[in-house]
């Protein structure tokens, strides 16, 4: 039996705010995962992320974002999904083992082995080893454009059949017959968590149980309430309000990501510092000015009335800085 890891809605994976000398900030992520629980409504939160630059903090970093994480999950009931990206299926498994030994982590988010690129047989079995020796639920990750391997629904199904696995994030970069097979087959514990922003309505409109949404670290509130409108078969204000995020995702990635969001945050006052480390560079003002305008924007008043849902809560565009937070 598949353990209830409560995979639906929305979950955020957060960034790593730095402070201009490139140290790690908690308090200002400790309040940004306070407000995506609260204010934002999200599900839960997604930690150690490629949003959150996971591949440069050191071992003490990572500990701490667990932590910080951890305590807020905590604090609001929520599920908390930390990355586990490696092709190395030994030191994979010691990495799941200790996240399992704190208990406060609910599944584990794992790509297909990157660069390494084993074939579908061979990622087949790096699975099946985590699931069996890792004591932790996975949450497969499929983004064929960073592991360089696509996973074919035969062993994505394969993989849903294992106790152990509980969902995936399905960040194929298309919607297409494929990802319609999938959502129409999968199996009852199994969660299709759609993970390209700029598409996940229509992906939610298919079935998708929710989204692991990096844009949702801006407007987490509306993004709450598009998975919620779907979920209550709200089609005409979904799609409305989807088509409005999607111009905002797309301005979010128009640099890599999270360079973008951080100079969002950072320009709303909720984190001390755009800064990113290296190889990443911050994103240039004109892409961090037409994705702030774009986060600000609020036309949502058709959608809000068709749905005949009140307002998101104010603490959706909240702007105030890092100092003011309660978490």
């Amino acid at each position: 039996m598949k353990p209830d890891a409560n995979l639906t809605g929305l979950f955020v994976p957060l960034v790593t705010p730095f402070t201009d000398d490139l140290r790690l900030a908690p308090d200002a992520l400790a309040c940004l995962a306070h407000e995506a629980l609260a204010a934002g409504g999200a599900h839960g939160l997604v930690a150690l992320g490629t949003t959150a630059e996971a591949a440069t903090l050191t071992s003490e970093e990572k500990q701490a974002v667990v932590r910080i994480c951890s305590a807020a999950c905590r604090a609001h009931g929520a599920p908390l999904v930390v990355g586990v990206g490696t092709n190395d299926t030994a030191a994979a498994i010691t990495t799941l083992r200790e996240l399992a030994q704190s208990g406060d982590v609910t599944a584990a988010l794992v790509p297909a082995p990157p660069y390494t690129r084993p074939g579908e047989a061979g990622t087949l079995a790096h699975f099946t080893a985590l699931a069996e020796h890792g004591g932790l639920p996975l949450v497969v990750y499929d983004i064929p454009y960073r592991t360089g391997q696509s996973l074919s629904n035969s062993t994505l199904n394969a993989l849903g059949r294992m106790p152990e696995v509980v969902g995936v994030k399905y960040a194929t970069g298309a919607i297409d017959a494929a990802a319609m097979e999938l959502l129409g087959s999968s199996t009852p514990g199994f969660a299709v968590l759609g993970g390209d922003d700029a598409v996940i309505s229509p992906l939610l409109a298919a079935g998708a149980h929710g989204g692991i949404l990096a844009s949702a670290n801006v407007r987490t509130a509306d993004y709450a309430e598009l998975i919620s409108l779907w979920q209550r078969d709200a089609a005409g204000p979904a799609r409305r309000l989807g088509a409005e995020l999607a111009r905002l995702s797309a301005a979010l990635f128009a640099e890599p990501n999270p360079t973008v969001i951080k100079g969002v945050l950072y320009a709303q006052g909720r984190i001390p510092s755009p800064a990113v480390r290296l190889p990443l560079l911050a994103a240039c003002g004109d892409s961090v000015r037409r994705a702030a305008d774009l986060a600000t924007s609020r036309t949502h008043q058709a959608w809000e009335a068709d749905a005949r849902q009140p307002a998101p809560p104010p603490g959706a565009t909240r702007t105030s800085g890092v100092q003011g937070c309660d978490a």
